[in-house]
């Protein structure tokens, strides 16, 4: 039988197969945590952050709007911005501060009629809150039958597909929100008219679908 060899290690006497073994520990990889402690992990919210809790920025004009949220481990007192996109920047729409739980509420009126992203700004934390949209009421109708084919007054071809309205004031490929009831859809300005009536818009039939509008009345519009 072969001698079995000794090694000794830092004044101990270890067999190599248990040195193979504790250097095989040495190097293999820490030991991970699972898929669900990982993503529990992620969504845990560090100091600083900001979750949105409630928000109501579909409004008429001169109806009020709501954000509301918290910052976590921020300090009673702490400065909260709610912003609204303004063409390559941000704009400062209302301020807030942070109750003892830090904890922020926005309730405001606006009147202006627009649609824009808006954010919630805490130090160097933000968070997006939505899209508000403001709306005014714009008497509308709608076209399309026989006239599938013919040239849109901004460019293209008018199908039964099409989707977008048509305005004299508005410049083409300006985006608005229209809303009727509970529907809702953002479109461009794909055409010019009506030029008949009070009417201030024209929809394509594919937008009045969408909308579930129907003949001439009332929506409201916000752009």
């Amino acid at each position: 039988m072969r001698p079995q060899i000794i090694l000794r290690v830092a004044g101990a006497v270890v067999a190599p197969g248990a040195l193979a073994a504790v250097a095989a520990a040495s190097l293999a990889p820490a030991a991970r945590p699972g898929p669900a402690r990982a993503a529990a992990e992620r969504a845990r919210p560090g100091a600083g952050d900001v979750a949105i809790a409630r928000r109501r920025l579909d409004v008429v004009s001169g109806r009020r709007a709501l954000v509301t949220g918290r910052v976590s481990g921020q300090a009673a007192g702490g400065a909260v911005a709610l912003e609204r996109r303004s063409g390559d920047g941000w704009r400062t729409i209302d301020r807030d501060r942070t109750d003892a739980a830090g904890a922020f509420a926005f309730r405001f009126r606006p009147v202006a009629s627009r649609s824009a992203a808006v954010r919630v700004r805490a130090g160097a934390a933000r968070a997006h809150a939505g899209r508000l949209n403001v709306y005014r009421r714009a008497r509308a109708s709608w076209y399309g039958p026989g006239l599938y084919g013919g040239r849109l007054g901004c460019g293209g071809t008018l199908t039964p597909g099409t989707l977008g309205v048509a305005s004299k004031s508005l410049p083409c490929g300006a985006k608005v929100t229209l809303r009727h009831g509970e529907r809702r859809v953002r479109v461009r300005v794909v055409d010019r008219g009506p030029y008949a009536g009070d009417r201030e818009l024209d929809l394509t039939a594919a937008t009045k679908e969408r909308l579930g509008f129907a003949g001439v009345g009332s929506v409201l519009v916000a752009g």
